[in-house]
C-alpha cells in the first residue's frame, strides 16, 4: 500500500512574496542565497517532521528543526539555526514555497529581523 500525502498547505488569504530566485538554484558565494523545505518522516513513534535550510553555494544542510507538527515555529527554529551559524550574508535569499508556515507572520518577520529576502515558488513548484 502506498501513502502520500501533500505537505504544503498555502494559506490563500496570505500575499507571496516574489520569486527572487526564478529556479536559479546556484549561487556564486555562501550566505548568500538559501532553500527551506519540510519532509516528514515515518517513525515508531509517528509522524515527525523535518525542516531544513540549505545553502544553495556549498549544498550543505546549514539549519533544521524537528517536531511532530509543521506550525511556523518549525520552520523558524531552523532558520534561527543556520543564523546562529554566523553563515549568512545581510540581504541574502530565502527562498521557500508558499505553504502556509512559510507565509505566516513569525516567519516573515523573522526573515526581517535577520536583514534577509523572502523569496518564493508555487506552491509543488518552487
Amino acid at each position: 500500500m502506498s501513502v502520500s500525502r501533500h505537505l504544503t498547505m498555502q494559506d490563500i488569504k496570505a500575499a507571496p512574496a516574489p520569486d527572487l530566485v526564478g529556479r536559479d538554484f546556484t549561487a556564486a558565494r555562501p550566505g548568500t542565497k538559501l532553500v527551506g523545505d519540510i519532509t516528514y518522516l515515518a517513525t515508531v513513534e509517528g509522524w515527525w517532521f523535518l525542516a531544513t535550510v540549505i545553502d544553495l553555494a556549498t549544498r550543505e544542510v546549514i539549519g533544521y528543526a524537528m517536531a511532530e507538527h509543521h506550525r511556523a515555529e518549525l520552520v523558524t527554529d531552523d532558520l534561527r539555526m543556520a543564523a546562529g551559524r554566523g553563515a549568512l550574508q545581510a540581504d541574502c535569499i530565502m527562498h521557500t514555497d508558499r505553504g502556509s508556515e512559510y507565509t505566516s507572520g513569525e516567519f516573515r518577520a523573522l526573515v526581517r529581523e535577520l536583514d534577509q529576502r523572502q523569496s518564493m515558488g508555487r506552491t509543488g513548484i518552487c
